[in-house]
């Protein structure tokens, strides 16, 4: 049989596991892909491809010695000015975290705001839980999360019932 510590152990680090398998991950939106923070791209079409959210990243890459970031307001976006500016940026690869649900909106300040390095996004509270465990069942068995929490529920119980066979030799 298995001593109370080891069991203990087992089921804190199966619990751990379920939280794991549950956490939400924050995504890292790289401005413009590929092609990154250059003169001539449509970020409007980027961005309106991409959903954001509270926790996301926002990152742009780009020369250092050519280009910059700044966050401005919407009257600093509409005309390329840096009078707003709340924010600036100039490593070359700079990751911006969105930690409120807002519109945001960035330029380039070297000019390359009149070449159309400019993007607007808009960032989305997270998603509130469901508030019963019916509610979590119906909206999330079809989805990776809702699997995963099945499965490591299945291990959890199979481990249990498994444990309580008095069949496992102590450690």
């Amino acid at each position: 049989m298995m001593s109370t510590s080891r069991l203990t152990q087992l089921i804190t680090s199966l619990l751990l596991i379920a939280a794991a398998a549950t956490t939400v991950s924050a995504t890292d939106h790289i401005v413009g892909a590929n092609r990154g923070w250059n003169p001539g791209i449509n970020y409007t079409l980027w961005s309106n491809n991409h959903t954001f959210y509270v926790g996301d990243f926002i990152s742009f890459r780009y020369l250092k010695t050519q280009y910059n970031v700044f966050e401005v307001n919407k009257t600093g976006y509409d005309n390329c000015t840096l009078d707003s500016a709340v924010g600036n940026w100039s490593s070359g690869k700079d990751f911006i975290l969105l930690n409120k649900s807002q519109r945001y909106y960035f330029i380039c300040g070297t000019g390359g705001c009149f070449n159309g390095m400019k993007v607007t996004i808009r960032v989305h509270p997270l998603p509130s839980p469901p508030s019963s465990a019916v509610a979590a069942s119906e909206h999330s068995t079809s989805t990776a999360a809702g699997k995963s929490i099945f499965n490591v529920a299945f291990v959890v119980l199979a481990s249990l019932i498994w444990l309580g066979s008095g069949t496992i030799c102590e450690f």
